[in-house]
């Protein structure tokens, strides 16, 4: 899990794929919410995605999708044509 404000959050491959390693995962989806409730994916949600990508697929894992949620909706990136 990482904690931001309403407009950003540090997030580095390492920590998201650690529990994934940890549990000898073939494959994760990931998700994260947006306090503003507009699930439409930032730049900065894209260009993380693509980082995870590249670095689950150095160690054999399979990023399958990456969900943003708001209250009452979510965005897949996988849908989306990101992934």
């Amino acid at each position: 899990m990482h904690i931001g404000n309403l407009n950003a959050s540090i997030v580095h491959p390492r920590e998201v794929l650690k529990s994934a390693i940890l549990s000898n995962s073939a494959s994760i989806i990931v998700a994260h919410n947006h306090p503003s409730n507009n699930c439409e994916p930032s730049p900065e949600d894209i260009e993380v995605t693509k980082r995870l990508i590249k670095a689950a697929e150095i160690i054999g894992i399979t990023l399958m999708d990456h969900l943003i949620l708001s209250t009452d909706s979510f965005k897949s990136l996988k849908e989306l044509g990101y992934i």
